[in-house]
């Protein structure tokens, strides 16, 4: 017999803890009915109330991360322009253990984003946001000619979600050579390259 209505919205709560519990200790790769049930204590059968399917529960974990990835604390920007992209960007990298797992199952979700069509659209739209919450702080520099004048503020929105990404996956790989400094480092040369240059 399904859960009732209040019972439902208080176990999907549970369900949700579970999921990220499991993702935090295996990533995407071991997300699995049977692994989200086995951490909650309960059976498959159970958790099939909540989750049809894998691609359901799949589904609710990228909303999970989604969600947690909007609501962490950010950097307050300290001035507009280069300062604030620069703040915004430093907002995404693995400087911290906590920015680190979090990054780590983002990075494991893409194999499942890149099998599935309706995955891989929802992920093509975060990176579409991503572009366009960027884009505003390109602008301002444009206007005050903290790069060269006609550059294309959409091409470099992209340009840089796409610099720091790599430098994402490059010290989730490599964090020995890639601590926070180094990373920060990278990200201030290649903002320092967007003055010399119109990308």
């Amino acid at each position: 017999m399904p859960p009732a209505p209040g019972d439902r919205e208080a176990r999907r709560e549970d369900v949700s803890k579970a999921v990220w519990q499991v993702l935090a200790d295996k990533g995407f790769g071991g997300l699995t009915l049977r692994a989200v049930a086995a951490a909650m204590g309960v059976s498959t059968g159970m958790l099939m109330h909540y989750f049809p399917t894998k691609r359901d529960l799949v589904g609710h974990a990228l909303h999970l991360l989604e969600k947690d990835t909007a609501g962490r604390p950010r950097r307050e920007p300290p001035a507009p322009g280069l300062a604030a992209l620069r703040a915004a960007l430093l907002d995404i990298l693995p400087l911290a253990p906590a920015d680190a797992a979090r990054n780590r199952i983002w990075v494991s979700s893409w194999d499942l984003a890149l099998a599935d069509p309706g995955l891989g659209a929802d992920q093509a739209a975060r990176y579409a946001r991503l572009r366009a919450a960027v884009l505003p702080h390109l602008r301002a520099a444009l206007d005050l000619g903290e790069v060269p004048a006609g550059a294309d503020a959409e091409r470099l929105a992209a340009t840089a979600v796409a610099f720091t990404h790599g430098l994402v996956v490059q010290a989730l790989f490599d964090p020995e050579r890639f601590p926070a400094d180094t990373q920060t480092a990278l990200l201030d040369g290649f903002l320092a390259s967007l003055t010399a240059a119109a990308l």
